[in-house]
């Protein structure tokens, strides 16, 4: 058992972890340079690794090489040049010209810091396409068309105040759904259409508060049904009995949203969970683990193999301690928002498109055999961004490997002062919130800049607002709400407005950061707790994300089918 640096948690190396360690230790000139066993706990490297990923922090700046007004996740008051996406892939720059020597009297993450600092980064990691389909308000987010605020989300149409969507149309203030058409407040739903309010769904349709429901049409308040239609609170009615029936409920208020958010809760607590959410699973341990096998103590992936503390990696294979997004990923270790065909990738952030063989890089495109480089794209065998033949390459790696080891910096992912943003700015915040006395005590940096909010004709509080969408005056859209929850003012957007009328669904109340952090707190930790099935007279043991105290009854996949289908 080891004992982290960081919390003093105890936590296991185990034999596989050795194995894989040993597969992508680096060889330089015949000789490998062992990759060391972590100092920190599973918990403590996805902190580290997330610290350096802002998602949802969007500020208005200048590009610094073309000096027009841009969208990025760095404001102006970061001392990091800063390209627009059409600069920063020209031709009128090269990031090989800040290239430099190695010092061996100084540590790497000294000449490192150096570099980042002083090379252009990208102004938000999108596709090339935002100005042309009108999504320039995203981040993290490729091929969309007339999106907005939405974040780690590709392929969407028409789609507003989400993250992590994928091929969806007119969804908004969703998370983690994939193909599927106007959705409001849905979280972990695919191929669904027209629901609202509703969790853990698949192919769905017309229906409103309705949590682990596949198959389903026309349901209302319901739990656990398979291949239902007209049901409210699972009991079946007919058509013109749903119907009526439904009125009752006056789901176009926003006081009656709030009590059927309440009561869909209470039925959920009183139905029978499965220990873990997933399908097509084998010799896997984590939560939402969907057609993987030999995955452990990994969230949020999809079609993986071989994949061990890895959290939102699809299509990969062979990879350990790897966070976001890690399509057609292999043999990668220690790195953060990482994929599209990178293989050999270790100690990067950014490493994005055909990166290969890559060693403590930033912001890599299309790039193999470089080590300590940043906004490097194209180029081979550099160093510091400074091209080499390939055996002075190899020469100079090896050497600066071996000084890595007497300054203790090898084997390590990047010290938190090398990240570009505050901790309060990044999804470390979310998994692991800190204050700002605790963040800076940890080694984290924290960063109070708040962006001027623009003009307003008035402020009206969001208790003031109509019940109803009907009775919404155009003028909304020049006013600011102030949201119920963190008093923090709020604009509604034409789109947006639109999207309420047409589906008649009260305006939010809630800004969409508190949005945002109310969706999360629907799905389960990223953490694991030792449970027995809750079924009477079943023993069988697991590891589920519900801890012991909530009031869930958590059942065996074996349990849990017999219950619902």
């Amino acid at each position: 058992m080891q004992i982290c640096l960081k919390c003093s948690s105890g936590f296991e190396i185990t034999d596989q972890d050795r194995v894989f360690y040993e597969k992508i230790s680096p060889v330089f000139n015949g000789k490998k340079y062992q990759m060391p066993e972590p100092k920190l706990c599973p918990a403590c490297r996805q902190q580290r690794r997330l610290a350096f990923r802002n998602e949802r922090k969007l500020y208005k700046r200048q590009c610094n090489l073309c000096q027009k007004n841009i969208i990025s996740m760095y404001h102006d008051q970061i001392k990091v040049p800063v390209y627009c996406t059409e600069c920063w892939w020209s031709d009128k720059w090269d990031a090989i010209e800040y290239g430099r020597d190695f010092d061996f009297s100084k540590t790497f993450s000294d000449q490192f810091l150096e570099l980042k600092t002083s090379v252009p980064m990208l102004a938000a990691e999108t596709s090339p396409d935002i100005y042309e389909y009108n999504s320039i308000y995203v981040n993290y987010a490729g091929f969309n068309k007339n999106c907005y605020l939405i974040f780690d989300s590709d392929y969407n149409e028409d789609c507003l105040y989400s993250n992590v969507l994928k091929h969806d149309r007119n969804c908004v203030d969703s998370a983690y759904t994939q193909g599927s058409e106007l959705c409001y407040e849905c979280v972990d739903c695919d191929n669904c259409y027209n629901l609202a309010f509703s969790q853990d769904c698949s192919n769905c349709n017309d229906s409103k508060f309705i949590k682990d429901c596949i198959g389903c049409a026309s349901c209302f308040l319901c739990t656990n049904l398979r291949n239902k239609k007209y049901h409210i609170q699972n009991k079946p009615y007919s058509k013109d009995e749903y119907e009526a029936e439904l009125e009752k409920y006056k789901v176009h208020e926003y006081a009656s949203i709030k009590n059927l958010l309440e009561n869909l809760r209470s039925l959920v607590q009183k139905s029978p969970q499965k220990y873990i959410h997933g399908h097509n699973m084998e010799s896997c341990s984590g939560d939402y683990i969907y057609n993987a096998k030999d995955c452990h103590y990994c969230f949020n992936v999809a079609e993986t193999q071989d994949l061990r503390y890895s959290d939102s990696v699809f299509e990969a294979k062979d990879c350990m301690d790897v966070s976001s997004f890690g399509i057609m990923t292999e043999l990668s270790y220690e790195s953060d928002s990482i994929g599209h065909d990178c293989f050999g990738v270790s100690f990067c952030n950014l490493a994005v498109m055909n990166a290969s063989n890559l060693l403590y890089c930033n912001c890599a495109r299309q790039a193999q055999y470089n080590f300590g480089c940043s906004s490097l794209r194209r180029k081979d065998y550099s160093v510091l961004n400074k091209q080499y033949a390939k055996e002075d390459y190899t020469i100079l790696a090896a050497k600066i490997i071996e000084h890595m080891q007497k300054t203790n910096e090898w084997g390590e992912f990047f010290n938190p002062k090398l990240s570009t943003f505050g901790y309060d700015e990044t999804v470390a915040q979310e998994y692991f919130p800190l204050n700002k006395e605790d963040a800076l005590g940890k080694g984290f940096k924290w960063d109070d800049y708040e962006a001027p909010f623009p003009a307003v004709e008035k402020t009206i509080p969001a208790e003031k607002l109509p019940e109803m969408i009907d009775k919404v005056p155009d003028q909304i859209l020049d006013w600011a709400v102030t949201c119920e929850i963190t008093q923090k003012p709020f604009r509604i957007t034409k789109p947006e407005l639109m999207f309420y009328r047409k589906s008649n669904i009260p305006l939010p109340h809630r800004h969409p950061d508190q949005r945002h952090r109310d969706r999360l707190a629907l799905r389960n930790p990223r953490k694991l707790w030792h449970r027995v099935c809750d079924k009477e007279g079943c023993q069988a043991e697991f590891e589920s994300s519900y801890s012991p105290e909530r009031p869930e009854k958590i059942y065996c996949e074996e349990c849990y089918k017999k219950e619902v289908y």
